[in-house]
């Protein structure tokens, strides 16, 4: 499927990504809930981790193993626009694949990565054949098969690994994973536009158990409580960091600023104006 979303070309076959920035925009994307194989193909790519910043360039390959604390931003460089391969091992491809090794076969002394960055040689043949092979189809009007999809998928998981027998453990942890702190989580993404399932997910939890430890950490429900934190930080901001309410209400995550005004009246009982009259 192909489509233009903010000035970057976006082709989607089933999980594998060619994306195409048609301008000099940049690209944010929050959060990761797949593990991901990244070729990069012009401008530049930089993620940030725990606030460590890596920045990958033309011709580089990088793996990305899900985690909420990863945000990538896609740019172009020296003039040339960015453009990048991205192939996405969903859960359930990788389960289904996990099904079909020999067990016995298994490193003995694997460890799982610390990171979730892991930077892979891109002039390693099999890296090199995979993406080449992918380039024809995003050129083409002709959508490839299921299966041809399918078997560059258990390609790309071949290369990594190949690459690093510590992908072994990396790749097929199906515990309840990373579980993390719901409030810690909120906390630091409070002013992003996510739906509740993409919360659960990004902390660990399906959405029926994010909905029942969030009971026990609050009586409001977690719309109500994001509400009420951006409120107390657009409160904050406007007390201390002297901007103006056009400035606050996005910066913590309302998309409209009459009604952003309205719920503050209604919550604290005076328009924010009042809080700083002088950049309204």
């Amino acid at each position: 499927m192909k489509q233009t979303i903010d000035g970057i070309n976006i082709v989607n076959f089933s999980n594998i990504f060619l994306t195409c920035f048609t301008d000099n925009a940049q690209n944010c994307t929050p959060k990761l809930l797949d593990h991901g194989l990244a070729y990069i193909l012009g401008g530049e790519m930089e993620i940030t981790e725990d606030g460590n910043i890596t920045r990958f360039h033309k011709d580089e390959c990088v793996f990305v193993r899900k985690d909420n604390r990863v945000i990538i931003r896609k740019l172009p460089q020296n003039g040339e626009q960015f453009k990048s391969i991205w192939i996405a091992f969903t859960r359930n491809f990788l389960r289904d694949f996990f099904q079909t090794l020999d067990k016995k076969q298994f490193p003995d002394n694997a460890k799982r990565h610390k990171g979730s960055l892991q930077v892979l040689p891109a002039n390693r043949p099999d890296i090199m054949s995979l993406f080449q092979s992918l380039m024809p189809f995003f050129d083409a009007d002709e959508h490839p098969s299921p299966e041809l999809i399918k078997m560059k998928m258990t390609e790309g998981v071949y290369c990594l690994l190949n690459a690093d027998k510590n992908f072994y453990t990396s790749l097929f942890d199906f515990s309840e994973p990373w579980k993390i702190d719901i409030l810690e989580f909120l906390n630091k993404n409070y002013m992003c536009e996510l739906t509740m399932d993409e919360i659960a997910r990004f902390t660990g939890r399906s959405l029926a158990t994010f909905k029942r430890d969030f009971k026990k950490i609050s009586h409001l429900s977690p719309q109500k409580w994001l509400i009420q934190k951006r409120l107390e930080v657009a409160q904050w901001k406007l007390r201390n960091e002297n901007k103006s309410v056009s400035e606050v209400y996005m910066e913590v995550g309302f998309k409209n600023l009459s009604h952003f005004s309205k719920i503050f009246k209604e919550t604290f009982g005076y328009a924010p104006t009042q809080e700083n009259t002088s950049k309204f």
